[in-house]
């Protein structure tokens, strides 16, 4: 047996005996947040800047018609009155799935600060001026991969590259200073997660975590929804 600080390791297990604990300085209660998840969240997220390493990666949970699920990190882009936006291509295995299941699930997990959010929502597409104006802010490279890449397909050793190389002929590309006239695809877009359910979690010793959870009230309107806010035991 081999072993590591917090691990055990034979030929047929590994296992995790050991882990830091968490302890984060201040507390969370139903009576400390804000009235609205989406303030909540704004205001961790501006905190952690400069604290956590990549604060925008977030893992999105999506499953199929069937009900199989898949998990990825992608990037946050942008929050909005009506929730938490990201950008993908419209063909990969995440987008097929939002089309057949039009509900995903959010993680935000910013090990630094001891702190963590979870969101789960119903999805709609962007529209294409919306998801343009991003695009337009992409670097040129950013914007020929979209076009190059036919995400989550099987592809060769050198394939992807022979796209890129191609597309950039195509759309007069300058490698010299990155200029170039590269159009959004119709492939390519933002999805936005309009949240039923947001969680903070909060790490704490001895795994006694402060987690407050809001649920969006049925019936709220649209654009202002109403949230019951509840402390949840650890």
């Amino acid at each position: 047996m081999s072993a590591s600080a917090g691990v055990q390791a034979t030929p047929d297990k590994l296992r995790v005996t050991a882990h830091e604990q968490y302890d984060a300085p201040e507390s969370l209660s139903p009576s400390t947040v804000a009235a609205s998840p989406l303030d909540q969240f704004r205001t961790w997220f501006t905190q952690v800047q400069g604290l956590a390493r990549e604060p925008e990666s977030m893992t999105l949970s999506t499953a199929s018609a069937a009900g199989i699920p898949s998990a990825r990190t992608v990037l946050f882009k942008q929050l909005d009155p009506r929730g938490f936006v990201f950008y993908t291509n419209y063909t990969s295995r995440k987008s097929r799935e939002l089309l057949e299941n039009p509900y995903a699930a959010l993680t935000f997990f910013w090990r630094e600060v001891h702190k963590q959010v979870r969101v789960v929502g119903r999805v709609e597409k962007l529209t294409k001026e919306e998801s343009d104006e991003y695009y337009r802010s992409r670097p040129v490279g950013s914007r020929l991969s979209a076009w190059a890449s036919k995400q989550s397909t099987v592809v060769n050793d050198g394939e992807v590259q022979a796209r890129m190389d191609k597309l950039q002929e195509r759309f007069a590309v300058q490698e010299s200073d990155g200029t170039g006239d590269v159009p959004l695809p119709d492939f390519w877009g933002g999805w936005r997660v309009i949240p039923d359910e947001v969680e903070f979690w909060l790490g704490k010793p001895s795994r006694l975590h402060d987690r407050v959870r809001y649920l969006r009230v049925p019936g709220s309107p649209e654009d202002a929804p109403q949230w019951t806010i509840d402390r949840l035991a650890p």
